[in-house]
C-alpha cells in the first residue's frame, strides 16, 4: 500500500467535516480489500457470498486457504475474524483480530473487532482499551465512543 496515501486518508479520519471522513474511511476499507490485488479481491468476495448463503464451512475454508497462500493479507484475516465473530466463535475471532492489528497497526475495524470480542467475553476493561485504540484513529466514531461507556458502566 502507498503510505503517503493511506496517511493522508487516516489525516481525514480526523476531519470535522463528516462527508470528508466517510469518504476516508470507504477509500481505506478499499484499499484494504485490494491490498494482494484482485486474486486477494475475489476470494474475499466469494467468502462473503458463501456468508450471505450461509455456507459458513466452505466460506471459512476459503479464507483460511486465503491466509494460508498470503499470511500478510490483513482484511483475509479480518473477515475471517468477522466469520467467526458472526457465529459466536468470540476467541477465533479475537485471535484473529490481534493478527490483523499485528499486520495493520491502524486497522480500525480489527480494533473494534477486538473491542466486542473482548465486550462479549466479559472482559471490559480489555474492550475499552481496544475501542480506545479504534478512537485514536477515528476519534469522531460514535459507535466506539458508545461501547466504551456502556463497558464503563459494567465496570462500575
Amino acid at each position: 500500500m502507498d503510505s503517503l496515501s493511506i496517511n493522508y486518508l487516516l489525516e481525514n479520519l480526523k476531519n470535522p467535516d463528516a462527508i470528508v471522513r466517510e469518504q476516508a474511511t470507504r477509500r481505506i476499507w478499499r484499499l484494504w480489500f485490494q491490498q494482494k490485488g484482485i486474486y486477494g479481491l475475489e476470494k474475499i468476495d466469494y467468502s462473503q457470498k458463501l456468508i450471505d448463503v450461509g455456507e459458513l464451512a466452505t466460506a471459512e475454508e476459503v479464507l483460511t486457504s486465503l491466509i494460508q497462500a498470503q499470511p500478510d493479507f490483513a482484511e483475509a484475516w479480518n473477515r475471517r475474524a468477522f466469520l467467526y465473530y458472526s457465529i459466536g466463535n468470540y476467541q477465533k475471532s479475537l485471535t484473529d483480530c490481534q493478527m490483523v492489528v499485528q499486520l495493520n497497526p491502524v486497522h480500525f475495524g480489527a480494533l473494534h473487532g477486538m473491542g466486542l470480542c473482548w465486550a462479549v467475553l466479559g472482559k471490559y476493561a480489555e474492550a475499552i482499551q481496544a475501542f480506545q485504540k479504534a478512537l485514536v484513529i477515528q476519534p469522531y466514531s460514535l459507535v466506539n465512543q458508545r461501547l466504551i461507556l456502556e463497558c464503563t458502566l459494567k465496570l462500575s
